[in-house]
């Protein structure tokens, strides 16, 4: 399938005030390489409306990797993956999807790209809420830590604060010197649970792992021959367990309510997910070579 010639550049809100330099670059190249319309969204209903009036033109956003997958996913709704590639020029603090997909780091590489490259089908993991899974989907998933809030500066000399003032700031000093639990920033390594899993998996039909088998984690990935790999780790005892792994189309993954990571999505909790590999569902613009 040709690429046209025209483009819609969506420009996600977040690439706007993270790096305002990198995108005023990336539009720049991109209409001195063909004909443009450039879109402003300045939240999530917008940016559906946006593509979901694109016409012919073919969708570039320009943003992270959450809003690739935003646009993936609001595409696939619309049934509409088939029928365009989607390129994306990576401005933002999470890239790591971007980065595995093969989409060039720099602002004027990716814009190049978008006008010269080609598209490359890629399977997706579509689930039965109609939920897609573009990277890699992990189980359990860990809640995402609440924002620290900001720190009020408190100048001036301390001796004239008032008691009740130095009081606080004395009970905040010693709360804050006592160690705090670890939790897993966004886009780090997953932490374990802090307790063993019991799930039922089942990949086409047959059974992996059952409930009287702790596990630590599972992962499944689109994208190999034969469908989807799934890999789950069993709760070690002594020496460490080896992993279990199968590949299939289909996977089924039940028992008492869990929590999943749909690339940088969190999901549920729900007690049952079944997620179907569709090849070749969507296309991603990526350079030539």
């Amino acid at each position: 399938m040709a690429l046209s010639d025209q483009l819609l550049v969506v420009i996600d809100p977040v690439a706007r005030r993270s790096d305002g330099e990198s995108v005023r670059i990336a539009k720049d190249v991109l209409s001195a390489g063909a004909a443009t319309k450039v879109c402003l969204p300045d939240g999530p209903e917008e940016f559906a409306r946006a593509l979901a009036r694109r016409g012919s033109r073919r969708p570039v956003v320009v943003g992270d990797d959450r809003a690739l997958l935003r646009a993936v996913a609001l595409l696939h709704r619309q049934r509409a993956l088939g029928a365009c590639a989607v390129s994306l020029v990576p401005v933002g603090g999470v890239l790591s999807l971007a980065r595995s997909l093969g989409v060039p780091m720099g602002a004027v590489a990716a814009a190049r790209a978008v006008l010269d490259g080609a598209e490359r089908r890629m399977d997706l993991l579509v689930d039965d809420s109609d939920g897609v899974v573009v990277g890699a989907l992990r189980i359990p998933s860990l809640p995402a830590p609440s924002p620290s809030p900001a720190p009020v500066p408190l100048g001036g000399d301390p001796a004239a604060r008032p008691p009740w003032l130095r009081t606080c700031q004395s009970l905040v000093r010693t709360l804050a010197s006592r160690p705090g639990r670890l939790v897993a920033a966004p886009g780090s390594a997953p932490a374990r649970p802090s307790r063993p899993a019991r799930l039922r998996i089942e990949v086409d039909g047959e059974l992996l792992v059952d409930l009287d088998q702790p596990i630590e984690a599972v992962s499944v990935t689109p994208g190999v021959p034969g469908g989807a790999e799934v890999v789950v780790q069993p709760v070690s005892v002594g020496a460490a367990a080896a992993p279990l792994r199968a590949v299939g189309r289909r996977v089924t993954v039940s028992g008492t309510d869990f929590r999943y990571r749909a690339d940088a999505l969190v999901g549920g909790p729900v007690r049952t997910r079944t997620w179907v590999v569709w090849e070749g569902a969507w296309g991603l613009t990526l350079p030539v070579g």
